[in-house]
């Protein structure tokens, strides 16, 4: 599969075992497609889907975002998801790895990949562990700096309130996005809050997105193709973050062409944080910091 480079927002999740879905997915305006073999396929069902998805990214059209989520480590499904995803010929661009409690779950994962795709050079799939347990958030920064192709850490509610014995709605998630966020940034990852629980847009949905934008996370998993355009709009800069954004980095280009130590724009004095802070808006919007 192909991907772009830009961090995902919106990241839609999908039946594995349902091709009428998988198909409008891909049809779909989200900027990564998550193909579910785990949560979203019943027990009897997890051979037979996974022969479906090995069948339709082998037949897909390449240009989309792929990511698919595999059963969980220690599951009898996990090693025969990812040696059938490894063989492919064009293998999706990562695998979510769900319930990840340690950075040990993840070395297995990654070992086995590499050796179903050592017959192919060059062919990397990273992983995206998916945190959705107290064991998982307690050892989140463990899990974040197990390196080698992980690339982003998702926070999962649904499993995780119930780890926790907390209803998913009304409870305040504020300190465990914050605990994911600084392990994912410490070690240069992506954030990805978790679905809303709800297929409909409303006010909770909202909220939850605006919570997800505001603390700075990448971007939220969709369950519902009606919600991908929110999410997109929420985690895109308006058109006045962008001019901000090419201002500052031309006021420092400027400046450091000059030999000029500090750099003054509307009032206020810039330095690396806010250019930092730049560079992030003009790649969550696509353009060229």
């Amino acid at each position: 599969m192909s991907a772009s480079p830009v961090a995902p927002r919106s990241c839609l999740s999908v039946p594995g075992s349902s091709s009428r879905m998988l198909a409008k997915a891909f049809a779909s305006d989200a900027d990564e497609i998550v193909i579910d073999l785990e949560d979203a396929v019943a027990p009897d069902a997890k051979d037979d889907a996974r022969v479906e998805v090995v069948a339709f990214l082998a037949a897909a059209v390449t240009g989309r975002r792929v990511a698919v989520r595999v059963n969980a480590v220690g599951s009898p499904w996990c090693h025969a998801d990812l040696i059938a995803l490894g063989e492919l010929e064009r293998p999706p661009e990562s695998v979510v790895v769900p319930k990840v409690e340690s950075a040990g779950d993840l070395a297995f994962v990654e070992r086995l990949l590499t050796g179903v795709t050592g017959r192919s050079p060059g062919t990397v799939i990273r992983l995206q562990a998916l945190i959705e347990s107290a064991a998982g958030l307690v050892r989140v920064d463990e899990i974040a700096a197990a390196g080698g192709s992980v690339e982003a850490l998702i926070l999962g509610y649904a499993d995780l309130s119930a780890s926790l014995g907390r209803e998913p709605d009304g409870a305040s998630w504020d300190s465990a996005r914050e605990r994911l966020l600084w392990a994912a940034r410490a070690n240069g990852l992506r954030a990805v809050d978790g679905p809303h629980l709800g297929v409909s847009v409303d006010d909770d949905f909202h909220a939850g997105v605006g919570a997800a934008r505001a603390a700075g996370f990448d971007g939220k998993w969709v369950i519902h193709p009606g919600q991908i355009a929110a999410v997109n709009a929420a985690f895109s800069p308006d058109a006045a973050q962008v001019d901000w954004a090419e201002r500052v980095l031309a006021a420092l280009d400027a400046g450091e062409k000059r030999g000029l130590g500090a750099v003054e724009l509307d009032g206020a004095m810039l330095d690396e944080a806010i250019a930092v802070r730049a560079r992030r808006v003009l790649e969550r919007s696509g353009g060229n910091p």
